[in-house]
């Protein structure tokens, strides 16, 4: 298969503006992610900085960043 080995990340970075309700809400309408996974990702990304919160096709992940990014939040896709 042709780009098989490609995988991609959607990374969500830290910030000092959004709280965390705004992150878990967003994560949940953008990401699909259930309250519990949402929460886990805030933590992370508060604790550590940074945090994949969905891996898949690079064109499903852009558009998912570019909503995240419009709600104030940092995200980007990265090769991983």
């Amino acid at each position: 298969m042709q780009g098989s080995d490609d995988k991609f990340s959607l990374v969500l970075f830290n910030d000092e503006i959004n709280t965390f309700d705004h992150v878990i809400r967003s994560l949940v309408e953008v990401c699909g992610h259930d309250e519990v996974q949402a929460e886990q990702c805030a933590l992370i990304v508060h604790l550590k900085g940074s945090c994949e919160i969905k891996s898949g096709i690079r064109e499903v992940l852009e558009v998912m960043s570019k909503s995240l990014n419009a709600k104030g939040l940092n995200s980007r896709v990265v090769n991983s």
